[in-house]
């Protein structure tokens, strides 16, 4: 009978990748999923008691900061586009004034993106930081979560040459 013989190969680079192989795909599962956890939808919570779904009374205060226009004005996390993120740079805009905006700013309902899913919803909200820029923040929700679109000055044209714009 002959012997069969097995052929390993013994080149050390190759014995390394077997060994790191699996911790490698790990990382890279665990990055994608961290990744891509915000792209999920969620699904808008239901008032705890029935009379907090109720439209408010005329003797109660509809400021700016009320859930009735629609808008989540007290996300419990933002996040911010490449696009914001470069557009907010070249307009010297920081995202305290971002913040001023979301919670004070009145909702141009013209400029606003209100139709279908809610996840899929942009709100055009306007108003002046505390520096007296005025601004237009396009804020698309999704559940309790806030996604900055873009900014603009609404009194000043700025340098931009951000990814996505058009010469």
């Amino acid at each position: 009978m002959t012997k069969m013989c097995l052929i390993r190969p013994t080149n050390p680079v190759y014995m390394n990748f077997r060994k790191t192989a699996p911790l490698l795909l790990a990382v890279i599962l665990i990055g994608f999923l961290l990744s891509n956890r915000h792209c999920n939808k969620h699904t808008p919570v239901a008032p705890a008691s029935p009379s907090a779904a109720t439209a408010p009374s005329p003797s109660q205060s509809t400021s700016a900061t009320s859930q009735d226009d629609g808008l989540n004005r007290n996300p419990s996390r933002m996040h911010y586009s490449r696009h914001a993120r470069c557009r907010m740079g070249c307009r010297h805009i920081d995202e305290t004034e971002i913040l001023q905006i979301l919670k004070n700013g009145t909702i141009n309902y013209r400029k606003s993106e209100l139709e279908g899913d809610p996840c899929r919803h942009k709100y055009a909200v306007e108003g002046n930081t505390s520096d007296n820029q005025r601004l237009r923040v396009i804020f698309a929700p999704c559940g309790d979560e806030m996604t900055v679109v873009t900014c603009i000055d609404l009194d000043r044209e700025w340098p931009c040459d951000c990814p996505g714009d058009h010469h």
